[in-house]
């Protein structure tokens, strides 16, 4: 096989090359430019390769700001770029990732800006079962590695919810097994967000739903759900696959309202499972989770209420049967008092006998004295009283002297009140404030609420009245009564 890049003699054309390209006789073959061999070369690989079908690894995907997807297929020999428009971008089940093993659909064309080819991709499969458990797996990691499944970020389930919502299919199933198990257990208020549960668009269908039950006011027009339960039957994992979607897990996630999954049977696992706060194994399986049995929820109230008064009755009855158990204990009264009528009726009759015999015994005494108090002893007594009266000296001088201190001490207590007297400053000036009663006055409050003062100079008294009060009247003077006429008078005509 001849080396291409090994320099090769010029053909022979009978003239040698020169500076200016000419044509060669008989060559009817216009020189082409690179535009219109490009245009030839895309005009033969699309019509020779209309459509085909590519397996391949994908690489180097990415999203371009038109929302054009461009990828490169490639395997253990070779690549090939891809392109897919924003059309059938946006209508793929899946997000294309590197290294998922995809089978892409389309015709190949080229790109005469950069000379090379490419596949312009209409339709994007998975390529297999295994290839999309790998993408699952990926994924999984990924949204893990994240918190999204942490075990901290989930919240309890309320024990009796008032309003549920359901994010499922109208349609299906579903909603009628979870419809009728809350109205066999607990019947309460049900919100259903209808959505498509498979196909394209699902998914965005589903987190729009979950979102929209998050975003509800808690005091608006439509109830905020206490508990959303995300539900669908059971199929293959291509059917399940919406709920696997990165924007269900994280619209899962980020819900304020605590979520029940009940995605497929009780084998299938998807992603959202592991977002949710609690997962069900089916969506019957749900609906008894969400809400207890009403009759044994009545049952366990009424058992309840029974032990409370069991138990409350029960410190009663034990209060009860020891009062009576320490009551048959306790002696009887008559013979607690029995002692102590004794005592008493002792004591009363020692008392008794005690004050018979202190009468006896101060009779006894006065009688002796009255023995004493005769008549000559008393009057030698009086005699010696009266000798001793005679013999005695009272000089005049210890009177005069005691009299003397006590008037110089009277007259000192004269002279002092006489200095102190209320009417002494009156001689040099000052006045004395006295109400109607004779009271001095000397706050000039206490003056101002009286009804009339007096203000007593040196040369006598004066009646004034405060500013602002009304003088009392005056007393009208007694008329002189007329002297009844005597018998001898003549009357008067006047």
């Amino acid at each position: 096989m001849p080396d291409p890049f090994e320099e090769t003699d010029a053909p022979e054309t009978g003239e040698s090359a020169g500076l200016v390209a000419k044509g060669a006789p008989g060559d009817n073959a216009a020189p082409l430019s690179v535009s219109e061999i490009s245009a030839l070369l895309k005009r033969t690989v699309e019509d020779r390769f209309g459509y085909v079908r590519l397996r391949g690894e994908l690489s180097g995907v990415k999203r371009a700001a038109s929302g054009h997807l461009y990828c490169c297929l490639k395997d253990e020999n070779a690549r090939i770029d891809g392109v897919m428009w924003r059309g059938n971008a946006q209508r793929l089940p899946f997000t294309p990732e590197d290294g998922l093993e995809v089978i892409a659909s389309g015709k190949l064309t080229t790109y005469p800006g950069r000379s090379s080819y490419q596949i312009v991709i209409d339709r994007m499969e998975i390529a297999g079962e295994g290839a999309l458990l790998a993408l699952l797996e990926k994924t999984k990691a990924r949204l893990e590695a994240e918190g999204l499944f942490a075990p901290g970020r989930k919240k309890p389930l309320p024990y009796l919810p008032r309003v549920i919502g359901v994010v499922t299919s109208p349609t299906g199933a579903v909603i009628r097994d979870i419809l009728h198990r809350l109205a066999d257990r607990f019947p309460c208020h049900v919100l259903v967000w209808p959505v498509l549960v498979q196909g394209q668009g699902s998914a965005e269908q589903v987190a729009a739903a979950i979102e929209g039950f998050s975003q509800l006011p808690p005091d608006g027009a439509v109830p905020r759900p206490d508990l959303v339960i995300v539900a669908r039957g059971g199929g293959s994992i291509e059917d399940l696959w919406s709920f696997n979607e990165e924007v269900v897990v994280r619209a899962i996630a980020a819900c304020t309202i605590p979520i029940v999954s009940a995605v497929g049977h009780e084998t299938d696992t998807t992603l959202a499972d592991h977002a949710a706060d609690r997962r069900a194994p089916t969506p019957t399986a749900a609906a008894e989770m969400a809400v207890p049995v009403r009759v044994e929820l009545a049952a366990l109230l009424d058992e309840l209420a029974l032990r409370k008064k069991r138990a409350i009755l029960r410190p009663v009855g034990l209060g009860r049967e020891r009062l009576m158990a320490r009551v048959q204990r306790l002696p009887r009264p008559e013979n607690l008092l029995a002692p102590q009528a004794q005592k008493l009726d002792d004591l009363s009759e020692r008392l008794r006998r005690g004050l018979a015999d202190r009468t006896m015994r101060e009779r006894e005494r006065l009688q002796e004295r009255v023995r004493h108090l005769s008549a000559p002893i008393l009057r030698a007594r009086l005699d010696r009283a009266r000798h001793g009266l005679e013999t005695a000296r009272l000089t005049p001088a210890l009177l005069t002297q005691r009299v003397g201190a006590q008037c110089e001490r009277l007259a000192a207590l004269a002279r002092l009140a006489q200095q102190l007297h209320p009417d002494r400053p009156l001689e040099r000036g000052y006045v004395r404030v006295t109400d109607a009663s004779g009271r001095t006055m000397t706050d000039r409050a206490v003056a101002a609420g009286q009804d009339a003062l007096v203000l007593k100079f040196r040369d006598g008294p004066l009646d004034v009245v405060p500013q602002g009060k009304t003088p009392p009247p005056r007393p009208t003077p007694a008329r002189a009564r007329p002297r009844p006429a005597e018998s001898g008078d003549q009357p008067k005509l006047l």
